[in-house]
């Protein structure tokens, strides 16, 4: 239910066309919201005929010209209805955790080196983050928006720092752990 919701943020915040969302999924909200761009296409049409966005007039009409989108008054609606909307946390679900778990009781044979590739695609994606802090949220910068903007790359800088520095212990830890051991877990 929230792609068409992540489609009406980015439209309010730049009308663009399908391809510009694209990009902007890639830069920015598909960091936490990921869509391709064939569910971005399918959405666009569902939300031009809910009367939630409409294409912008061309200025010259022109054959096979990226339609741009701006949204609607009832897209606005329905985004400050979501907004408001209570919504309980999603559990969380992560396979190298039940990976652990598993080694537990069959041994740690071949998770040393995921963990490693784990820890370095986590340490590439707080670089990320902390370079678009820079780049994106220089001081001085106090606008509402921004700040709010600012709070969600902040979580992602959190959640990639509690990876790199959980996977840092959990190596520390995988020696220990050697063979199984015997009996049921707890």
């Amino acid at each position: 239910m929230s792609l068409p919701h992540a489609i009406l943020i980015a439209l309010l915040e730049k009308p663009s066309s399908g391809l510009g969302l694209t990009r902007r999924f890639d830069r920015s909200i598909g960091y936490f919201w990921s869509a391709t761009h064939q569910q971005i296409y399918r959405e666009l049409g569902k939300l031009e005929a809910e009367g939630q966005i409409r294409a912008l007039p061309a200025a010259q009409p022109t054959r096979g010209q990226k339609k741009s989108y701006e949204v609607l008054p009832a897209g606005r609606a329905e985004l400050a209805r979501w907004t408001a909307a209570s919504q309980d946390p999603k559990p969380h679900r992560d396979a190298m955790l039940l990976r652990l778990r598993a080694a537990a009781v069959v041994g740690t044979a071949g998770l040393e080196a995921d963990l490693r590739r784990h820890l370095d695609l986590h340490r590439r994606q707080l670089a990320e983050y902390e370079e678009i802090e820079k780049r994106d949220f220089p001081p001085g910068n106090d606008s509402a928006q921004a700040r709010l903007q600012h709070l969600v790359l902040r979580a992602g800088i959190e959640l990639e720092t509690f990876w790199t520095q959980w996977l840092t212990e959990a190596l520390a830890e995988l020696p220990v752990v050697e063979d199984a051991p015997a009996g049921p877990a707890p």
